[in-house]
């Protein structure tokens, strides 16, 4: 088991940025897979980005590649996500996930996620 809690949400202009902070507790972090989907409302959960265990590979959707950086820190065990740039269309609920064999972009393949974060971006 682990237990992932988000932090670091709130509102921005569009422009602005925001840091997503994922806190990770229980099993060994560096066990899983680590990834950031969201939820707009009326829309299904996408995904945002994702990191392999050791941090040397990472993966973006289309609509936030070099905007968003995603990293995560093994003594801290935490994975965050930057966010910059943002536009009115990032609105969402942010939601970490991680998992232990995973498609990294596929959320039926993470099986903990946490609470979720309310981002919200003003046009």
């Amino acid at each position: 088991q682990v237990q992932l809690v988000e932090s670091g949400g709130g509102m921005v202009q569009a422009g602005g940025s925001l840091r997503l902070s994922c806190a990770a507790s229980g099993r060994t972090f560096s066990s899983y897979v680590m990834g950031w989907f969201r939820q707009a409302p009326g829309k299904e959960r996408e995904f945002v980005a994702g990191i392999s265990r050791s941090g040397v590979r990472t993966d973006y959707a289309d609509s936030v590649k070099g905007r968003f950086t995603i990293t995560r820190d093994g003594a801290k065990n935490t994975v965050d996500l930057q966010m910059n740039s943002l536009r009115f269309e990032d609105t969402a609920v942010y939601f970490c996930a991680a998992g232990e064999l995973v498609s990294i972009v596929s959320a039926g393949s993470y099986a903990y996620w946490g609470q979720g974060t309310q981002v919200t971006v003003s046009s």
